[in-house]
């Protein structure tokens, strides 16, 4: 993700943000559809009515992780920046973004469909689209930690940690 230490700003939502993924979403099929088995619009901007920091999280699952020098170089190509230090942490995951403007405007995130990391994924997603109370309370936390941390986007994500992990434990018990 690129170093940046302007102030987190959370927008409120925006219809554009579904149309922005389907376009990218569309580019990327074009240059590496052969790899990709599901493409899906995660994370805030996924989420109708919820306010985001305007970046569009996606989810690409593919047949396999093992086919990565494949498809890196042509997401490079449409301007996405590979970041492999983050396998250390996350080794079922490829991330990836792009920029504009010294800002992240998209974030992918490459896994195979069967992973834990797609699956939890989509069920945050699906229980926030269908609970606007937790929308809310979510929207609610986003911008008092926004006006919190500033620019300190670790300690940001961090603290939307136990609110997360909260919607989670829900997920598991549907």
């Amino acid at each position: 993700m690129p170093k940046n230490s302007s102030p987190i700003v959370i927008e409120d939502y925006c219809s554009e943000w579904p149309h922005l993924f389907t376009q990218e979403a569309g580019l990327i099929q074009r240059v590496v559809g052969n790899y990709i088995t599901v493409v899906e619009h995660i994370g805030s901007t996924a989420v109708p009515g919820l306010a985001a920091k305007p970046i569009i999280d996606i989810l690409i699952g593919v047949k396999s992780l093992a086919d990565t020098p494949h498809f890196i170089a042509p997401l490079q190509q449409l301007g996405y920046i590979y970041v492999p230090e983050h396998e250390a942490e996350l080794p079922e995951r490829r991330y990836l973004y792009k920029q504009k403007d010294n800002e992240g405007t998209f974030h992918l995130h490459i896994v195979e469909p069967e992973s834990e990391f797609f699956s939890r994924h989509i069920a945050f997603r699906d229980y926030l689209r269908s609970h606007p109370e937790a929308v809310a309370e979510y929207a609610s936390l986003k911008l008092r930690l926004a006006r919190e941390f500033g620019s300190d986007r670790s300690g940001y994500t961090d603290a939307k940690t136990e609110f997360i992990q909260s919607i989670e434990k829900l997920t598991q018990k549907a």
